[in-house]
């Protein structure tokens, strides 16, 4: 058992900082929202802090999975931020998906107050974390690494330090962009297999045994076939990452052509009303554009 902190109780950090309870560990919360961490401390146990700063104070690991890069900085280097109080050898953890220059920028605040400091975005959406089935990213020193890798395994099946800061994040924008081409793809097939008079489902059953297969397939394509989007990783934070892989293409040079196609296409599920909706709403607007030409 080692003293943690968890900062951030959204739809990931929740489960993620109960597994970390069910782990042994022993942990203080913070959120933005007091009453939603007042509902973690009744479920899960632990301690509630009145802020970032008075949550890390006593903590050999703080973890944070918050929204932008802008909310990792108040949360770290702001006022009440955690860099402020940690004790010199603690370690940060980032799990928000952000920019890897954030993470360089922050690895070196870090440093300069002799602490670790280690990116480590994940994959796996909610029931990932429900289900402490995450796929962790990181970047930062070994040393950081080793110490955080034995209690990440609390809510991780797969986690790998990819290199230095910034890899953890550069590592997830590649999984993003696989991600949009994927759901993309899957539905222009499952609209084309309506089109062309085929049950859907059955093609799926026969496909997915074969090289077609993904994690979107399997786990999606009933959901998209129904017409149900409330669910899962919502359209406006798929956008907002996209965002971050465009800017970081634009310093490295990668061409990413039909990432930007399918990034205009989730700005016409946004402009449908999908902005909360599940990623796999590509397919909503792959269905309005077929019946349109029926």
């Amino acid at each position: 058992m080692i003293r943690v902190a968890f900062i951030g109780l959204g739809v990931m950090g929740y489960p993620m900082a109960g597994h970390l309870v069910r782990a042994g560990h022993d942990v203080t919360v913070f959120n933005r929202t007091a009453v939603k961490a007042d509902h973690w401390v009744t479920e899960y146990g632990g301690r509630r802090a009145a802020s970032p700063a008075q949550a890390a104070s006593e903590a050999e690991i703080v973890f944070a999975c918050v929204g932008r890069d802008d909310d990792v900085r108040a949360v770290t280097l702001g006022d009440s931020g955690a860099f402020s109080t940690m004790r010199p050898g603690a370690v940060f953890v980032d799990h928000t998906t952000a920019s890897a220059t954030l993470a360089r920028e922050l690895d070196v605040a870090a440093r300069g107050k002799g602490l670790g400091f280690i990116d480590a975005p994940v994959s796996g959406g909610e029931q990932g974390a429900k289900n402490g089935q995450l796929t962790v990213m990181c970047g930062g020193s070994e040393q950081s690494y080793a110490r955080v890798e034995p209690v990440l395994s609390a809510y991780a099946k797969r986690c790998r330090l990819l290199g230095e800061a910034g890899a953890g994040q550069l590592t997830k924008m590649v999984n993003q962009i696989c991600i949009a081409g994927l759901v993309q793809a899957l539905s222009e097939g499952l609209s084309f297999a309506r089109a062309a008079g085929l049950d859907p489902e059955a093609v799926v059953d026969v496909v997915s045994k074969g090289a077609a297969q993904s994690w979107q397939m399997d786990n999606r394509h009933k959901t998209m076939l129904s017409g149900q989007f409330d669910h899962g990783f919502a359209v406006e934070w798929m956008r907002k990452d996209l965002g971050i892989c465009f800017d970081e293409a634009a310093r490295n040079g990668a061409e990413l052509a039909v990432t930007r196609m399918v990034d205009g296409y989730y700005a016409e599920v946004e402009a449908m009303g999908g902005r909360r909706w599940d990623t796999s709403s590509l397919f909503a607007r792959q269905e309005k554009l077929r019946r349109s030409k029926a």
